[in-house]
């Protein structure tokens, strides 16, 4: 038989291929294993010689009898070590005779043969062993020739040759044989080639994956471990490929990011750390950013840029954000003076410090023969002192002929991180002869149909002698340039004229030599109507008609009787309006200040209603979504549209079906209350929809929601002049409601809303909860009859249900606590009776971690067992005001010690030992987030935490201040607890 030749080149891998046998590397004979054995069969496989293209000896097998039936021939190649492989690949290059070319051929030739295998632990094969049939062996598969030849040419060579490639697996022994069986054919097997795929050591996603065998079957897929490449960590998800058959890598799982730091190069390979005047903030792809103008690195691999001398950034400012410094002296400033008030106006400093939030501060600093001193808190400055972002300011109320200087200070973000004071530019003024000052309060002396009499008191402040009284008034629903004016020489006045059952409106003001004084507040007053008259006329007739005297003497008993009844009867008959607005017209009032006036007063409520909220259509209003569940009905979210306004998103309380009117009137209590109020720190009604269903109560949106949850999301991520401008917005709103009269008596932080611009409002007017005994919520319990908030509540409102502006201050210390302690539960898990008791024996809440002490002790002063004592709300916003003035005052901590000062056990700095380990200790401290964390970096026990520094906190991957200076304080507790137990055991 001829031997056929031709050259062939190896088809590229899809993966590594490892090669366990390779027949055309065999430099002397196989030496393979045939049955029948060669020479005693011509039927044998026969092991020949040829030449590859470059002239190298390669060894092939060929068998060619055709003309005997039934032909069995075996060729075996030696043992075969699989080297951890599970799926072996066999590359057979092999020609066929094709049977047609072959003269007189019998019908038993084949033009295909089979390929099996055999696995053993070891060479323990023999000439007989295993044995020349298909079990043991298992066959892989019969290989068939795509093209068979025919006929040779001249130079001796196959002029056609096959490639067949199969696998099989898996396998487990230690290596195996494998076998080609021929049963009639003509053919050459001219190369075999074993071997097994293996996914490559790749660097993919930002992580190394070493050499990966492929699986046992065709569509396995083995998963490899990713490690890291350095300066490098996992982002989400453990990093992971699939392997698969083909020893291509697939399904990449997870992925790590560079390090803060450090930027990836060299397509991902490689984690570079950021070269000098560069800085990456946070792990990522991101390439090194320059540090922004004004800052600098210390070191290569810089998270962040250092602010240069004299440069700074405030919390809120991006790292991105350049450096900033203060903003220099605001410039030309002049100032008017008329009589006791002054306007100023300045134009912009030169230099901003290159931010875009400068505001302004004016101080005011009274002189006289002693020096100057800081003006006292009646002073009035519109619209504020402090903050100012205009240019300008009005100020009212200083003391006739006195001399004043006023700083007015440029400040922005950064202002005070700097050493020195503000930059400020001054004026000197003096004021003139001061007009008197305000008319406190009207009084109604009698009325009639046609007329009432008025009488006030005289100014606290004349300013010299009052030459007389400007009454101006009008009818309640005409407006002011409908008034009229009445003058009077005394502090009386008839105001003749009037409708019978009309509502007056009533302001006075007082006239000097300086002139004119600010009117009154609005005062309301009604003339009696027809039928009162009428009816107050028959109800004194039977005491004349029962009389027996003469005719003469019933005349002139009659006379009597009505100048009687028309002094003292018809004029002081005062309408049911004033009885309510003369029920809250005590005390003193701010000028042009309106009282509020109680609408449960009302004998029909639907009336406050309709006098204090706006009714509007509820085609204006499109209910978008419920964001929560109320006393009375859903809360929603929505939009409100009315005619010629701009369409704004508003909040919609609504009154659910099958109501009953008490609930309906207790209900819209809340917007006649509410409705009496207009202050940018107190929550605005828009309006009411009580003509279609559902009945509706609009307000504004506060975006952030309630102030106790809040702070409780964005714990630790404010600055304390944030917190303290929280405080200043919630203490300027309860001084305008007490100012109008108005006792909140629920305030606590879960009634405060949230604007997106941080802005505090008080809101939740309704009082049905202390008219209820609802023992739904725990925040509330029965006292004397009613549902009284008591954490939150001052000790005699507990007691004596004695509800005043004060007892309102007491609360607010109780929202101040709140507010540094970023929404704890004041007492925490005491009980109410505990907390009753703890106050009654004069214990007050601790200062909350890292609180200034100036807001403590502003706490304490809220909390003073004497009414009286505590400070008023007007108090409170100057102290907050010169916290804002003069940030070092916020500087000063409670020292951590101070629970021992204050009976009350100091429970925000938790005892370690009552924990059973670190991660009790986390989440005592709410920091629970961070357990992995500290378990990563090998803080595992409290004696390794109380060692912490800052940097293991930075280490340990605590990036938020906030969380670093509880933790960090929290360490320190821990430390000098253990301290304190080692010092009392020696």
């Amino acid at each position: 038989m001829d031997i056929l030749w031709i050259l062939w080149i190896l088809p590229t891998a899809l993966g590594l291929e490892e090669t366990l046998m390779d027949s055309t590397t065999a430099t002397a004979e196989l030496g393979w294993t045939v049955f029948p054995v060669s020479g005693t069969s011509e039927n044998s496989w026969e092991e020949v010689s040829g030449y590859d293209e470059n002239m190298n000896t390669i060894r092939t097998y060929q068998v060619c009898n055709v003309f005997d039936a039934n032909q069995n021939n075996w060729v075996r190649t030696k043992y075969i070590h699989r080297r951890g492989a599970q799926r072996i690949h066999v590359e057979m290059k092999f020609s066929v005779r094709d049977c047609s070319s072959i003269p007189r051929v019998p019908g038993s030739c084949k033009e295909t043969f089979n390929l099996y295998y055999y696995e053993s632990d070891g060479d323990t094969a023999s000439k007989v062993y295993p044995p020349w049939m298909e079990n043991p062996w298992i066959k892989v598969d019969t290989i068939a020739a795509d093209e068979s030849f025919s006929q040779v040419d001249l130079g001796g060579r196959v002029m056609k040759i096959n490639t067949e490639v199969r696998s099989f697996g898996p396998v487990s022994r230690n290596g195996f044989y494998l076998a080609f069986q021929d049963y009639g054919g003509c053919m050459s097997l001219i190369a075999v080639r074993v071997f097994y795929r293996k996914c490559p050591r790749v660097i993919r996603n930002g992580a190394i994956f070493q050499e990966t065998l492929s699986g046992a079957e065709s569509t396995s897929l083995v998963a490899a471990r990713g490690v890291c490449i350095p300066n490098a960590e996992e982002v989400d998800v453990p990093i992971k490929l699939y392997c698969n058959g083909d020893g291509e890598w697939m399904v990449p799982i997870g992925r790590c990011m560079c390090k803060a730091g450090h930027e990836p190069v060299d397509n991902g390979t490689v984690c570079r750390a950021c070269q000098s005047s560069f800085f990456k903030p946070a792990q990522g792809d991101e390439a090194c950013l320059p540090c922004p103008i004004n800052s600098r690195t210390t070191n290569d691999g810089a998270t962040n840029c250092v602010c240069r001398n004299n440069y700074y950034r405030t919390d809120s400012d991006p790292i991105q954000m350049p450096c900033t410094t203060v903003p220099s002296a605001p410039l030309n400033v002049i100032s008017n003076v008329n009589e006791t008030s002054l306007r100023l106006e300045w134009s912009p400093p030169r230099e901003s410090g290159g931010r875009g939030d400068v505001v302004y501060n004016v101080i005011c600093k009274s002189c006289g023969g002693r020096g100057c001193t800081r003006c006292g808190d009646n002073v009035q400055f519109t619209p504020r002192q402090l903050g100012l972002t205009n240019t300008w300011v009005y100020i009212s109320d200083l003391l006739a002929h006195t001399q004043y200087t006023f700083e007015v200070q440029a400040v922005n973000g950064v202002s005070d991180q700097s050493p020195h004071s503000p930059q400020y530019v001054s004026v000197n003024i003096t004021t003139n002869q001061a007009a008197p000052s305000t008319v406190s309060i009207i009084h109604q002396v009698s009325r009639t149909v046609d007329s009432i009499t008025l009488s006030w008191s005289q100014p606290d402040q004349p300013n010299g002698v009052i030459l007389d009284y400007e009454l101006q008034y009008y009818e309640k629903d005409q407006t002011e340039h409908n008034s009229s004016i009445v003058r009077s020489q005394t502090n009386t006045a008839i105001i003749r004229g009037l409708k019978p059952g009309g509502i007056y409106v009533f302001q006075v003001r007082a006239r000097t030599v300086a002139g004119f004084g600010r009117y009154s507040g609005k005062m309301y007053f009604q003339t009696m109507t027809e039928e009162e008259y009428n009816t107050s006329i028959q109800e004194k007739l039977p005491l004349i008609i029962g009389s027996a005297a003469a005719g003469l003497v019933f005349l002139v008993a009659l006379v009597v009787i009505i100048i009687v009844c028309n002094r003292r009867g018809f004029e002081r008959a005062d309408s049911e309006y004033t009885d309510k607005l003369q029920h809250y017209t005590s005390g003193h009032m701010s000028p042009g200040m309106k009282i509020y006036i109680d609408p449960f007063t009302y004998e029909d409520p639907n009336e406050a209603v309709r006098e204090f909220a706006k009714e509007i259509d509820i085609s204006c209003v499109k209910i978008e979504q419920v964001i929560g569940a109320g006393e009375f009905g859903e809360v929603c979210s929505g939009n409100l549209k009315l005619p010629g306004k701009r369409e704004m998103f508003v909040a919609i309380k609504t009154l659910k079906s099958g109501y009953t009117e008490k609930q309906r009137r207790d209900f819209l209590s809340e917007a006649s209350i509410m409705g009496q109020f207009d202050h940018p720190n107190v929550i605005h009604l828009e309006g009411v929809v009580t003509k279609s269903s559902p009945v509706m109560i609009i307000t504004e949106f506060m975006e952030n929601g309630s102030l106790d949850s809040f702070l409780r999301q964005n714990d630790g991520q404010f600055t304390v002049i944030q917190l303290v401008g929280m405080l200043r917005g919630i203490a300027s709103g309860m001084k305008y409601l007490a100012d109008m009269n108005y006792v909140h008596r629920d305030l606590a932080a879960r009634n405060i809303l949230v604007n997106s611009n941080l802005v505090c409002k008080v809101s939740d007017f309704g009082l049905s909860r202390f008219l209820e005994d609802d023992t739904s919520d725990p925040t509330y319990t029965s006292a004397l009859g009613g549902k009284i908030p008591i954490r939150w509540t001052a000790p005699e409102a507990i007691q004596y249900r004695k509800f005043t502006s004060a007892s309102d201050v007491w609360s607010y210390g109780i929202v101040m606590w709140e507010v540094m302690s970023y929404g704890e539960r004041p007492y925490w898990d005491m009980t109410n009776q505990d907390v009753i008791n703890a106050i009654e024996q004069d214990y007050r809440l601790p200062p909350p971690m890292d609180c200034p002490s100036a807001l403590h002790q502003l706490m304490l002063d809220c909390w003073q067992k004497d009414r009286n004592n505590r400070p008023k709300f007007s108090q409170i916003v100057n102290n907050l005001d010169k916290m804002i003035r003069n940030p070092n005052m916020l500087k000063a901590m409670t020292p951590l010690s101070s629970g021992v000062h204050l009976p009350l056990l100091d429970r925000s700095m938790p005892d370690f030992s009552s924990f059973r380990n670190v991660d009790d200790w986390l989440d005592a401290i709410k920091m629970g987030q961070y357990k992995d964390n500290f378990a990563n970096a090998d803080f595992t026990s409290f004696d390794l935490v109380s060692q912490m520094t800052m940097e293991d906190i930075l280490r340990v991957g605590v990036t938020l201040a906030g969380h670093q200076k509880k933790i960090l304080n929290s360490v320190q507790m821990m430390r000098a607890q253990m301290n304190q137990i080692q010092s009392v055991e020696v």
